[in-house]
């Protein structure tokens, strides 16, 4: 194989990816990586994981990729699932029909269970994490990056990426602009108990619901429910709201604060629209919330933030293992960042259609019917669960850069055949072969998948690369997203 642009020839490095930041996008990172053999240190500033039980829904196209690295049945145990339908500024429409994929369903899970999973799955892997460890500076030079902890320790590696969330230190340090909207508005979301009949509250909640979205008391197991209530301006998101402050515009909103009491936790977020220009600067990189922000609705955040780490993982063990193609990590950026793109535009339009104010209301009232024509429905789902994404992989079938759904193969599922992060030929002609890239790509011949095209070369990510049947077509397709052949 060639040597990788990222060897380090020079300094020694312990470690060939320092991750800032264990939440899920970096622990899914972490645990992409070390499919590769890459050796993973990932630094948390926090000491202990969150401990607030904040539901959190795992869309469509981040429950295939669970299922893609076979996750998706320990999440099932710990999460309860919903119907794929009213993500879109939470217009109550049932799912369009025959979504097309295995997993048409929203599955609701805690925000602390999910992200010990990923750093559970990341750490079998053989990934590293240390806690109470923050990333106050760092160098980078020609052979790798050295990072600077809170204490003064230095670390080693030849890249870095900041997944450490929307006020990312590593984005400010690499000096890349965040451009975009500051927060017009803000909300109060909190777990509580509360002192009056279920019944009086689902009265209250249905009538003020229907023309305010940001409100809403949810039964949340064992006496409490979760509270959503819009705050009364925008202040310091450092600052937690009090129960105080919820009583408040509980009583300026629905006329009463229905006695809450004895919080479990109480957060506020408000509607920021960020983008950084750059998701890459020389040998430092971004992903998640370090890369992008947006208010909750439709819940895309999390979801947003898992799939750049899976689009990212593969790119950079390659880049690390000395087999990937000269603009291979470029493709991460190129593709990552016109989907956040269109997340911060459909949640800005979401949001607007969240306002009581007589013009958005009227908005709102036509769209709910345009959403009774099932072209617009399923497009709004496809958008938020994001299985209509399309990398431009340039001219070719409509297929060519969209995922593949789940299927049935010979021998298994499609998914399963996905487990190890490797390339995947599914070959209906039983005549092509994958040569010397049989070290990064599995060969699946006479599949029996429900393709109707001859054979079909998956990414690790599971997006279509290739389409066709001959075979120096292919081999120019493996060394376009693969690399040189082995010798």
């Amino acid at each position: 194989m060639h040597s990788s642009p990222f060897s380090d020839a020079g300094r020694a490095s312990v470690f060939d990816v320092i991750i800032a930041g264990c939440g899920p996008t970096g622990a899914m990172l972490a645990a992409e990586l070390r499919l590769h053999d890459v050796r993973v240190l990932v630094l948390e500033k926090e000491t202990e994981p969150v401990s607030f039980v904040r539901i959190v829904g795992l869309h469509i196209r981040s429950l295939e990729l669970m299922a893609m690295r076979g996750l998706l049945d320990r999440m099932l145990e710990h999460g309860r699932k919903r119907p794929a339908a009213g993500f879109f500024a939470a217009i109550d429409k049932p799912a369009p029909k025959g979504l097309d994929s295995a997993h048409a369903y929203l599955l609701g899970i805690p925000q602390p269970v999910i992200e010990r999973l990923l750093e559970e799955h990341a750490t079998q892997l053989g990934a590293q994490v240390r806690r109470g460890c923050a990333v106050t500076g760092f160098e980078q030079d020609t052979e790798g990056v050295t990072v600077e902890l809170a204490d003064g320790e230095q670390l080693r590696a030849r890249c870095l990426v900041g997944c450490d969330g929307g006020r990312s230190t590593v984005r400010k340090l690499l000096g890349v602009a965040f451009p975009g909207e500051p927060s017009r508005t803000e909300t109060l979301m909190g777990e509580m108990e509360v002192g009056v009949p279920q019944e009086e509250i689902a009265a209250k909640v249905s009538e003020i619901g229907r023309t305010n979205k940001r409100f809403w008391l949810r039964p949340f197991g064992k006496g409490a429910y979760s509270v959503v209530v819009p705050a009364a301006g925008v202040s310091d998101r450092a600052e937690p709201p009090t129960l105080e402050d919820f009583r408040q515009q509980l009583r300026a909103v629905a006329g009463t604060d229905f006695g809450v009491h004895s919080p479990r936790w109480l957060s506020r977020f408000g509607d920021a629209t960020r983008l950084a220009e750059r998701y890459r600067v020389g040998r430092v990189l971004l992903a998640g919330d370090a890369a992008h922000i947006h208010p909750p609705t439709g819940g895309q955040g999390l979801n947003l933030g898992v799939q750049d780490a899976f689009n990212l993982g593969w790119k950079l063990a390659a880049q690390i293992r000395g087999w990937a193609p000269e603009t291979l990590l470029d493709t991460y950026q190129a593709e990552r960042r016109p989907v956040a793109e269109d997340v911060l535009d459909n949640t800005r339009a979401q949001m607007e259609l969240h306002s009581t104010e007589p013009g958005p209301q009227a908005v709102r009232r036509l769209l709910t019917e345009l959403m009774d024509f099932d072209e617009v429905n399923r497009h709004l789902i496809e958008k938020i669960t994001a299985i209509g994404i399309r990398y431009d992989f340039g001219e070719g079938p409509a297929l060519l850069g969209r995922r593949l759904p789940d299927t049935d193969v010979k021998d298994g599922r499609l998914y399963g055949l996905l487990r190890r992060g490797r390339g995947l030929l599914l070959d209906r002609t039983a005549r092509l072969t994958v040569g010397g890239w049989a070290d990064r790509v599995d060969h699946l011949a006479d599949p029996t998948a429900a393709l109707d095209v001859p054979c079909v070369l998956l990414r690790p990510d599971g997006h279509v690369a290739w389409i066709g049947d001959d075979q120096q077509d292919l081999d120019a397709h493996l060394s376009r997203w693969f690399g040189k052949p082995a010798k």
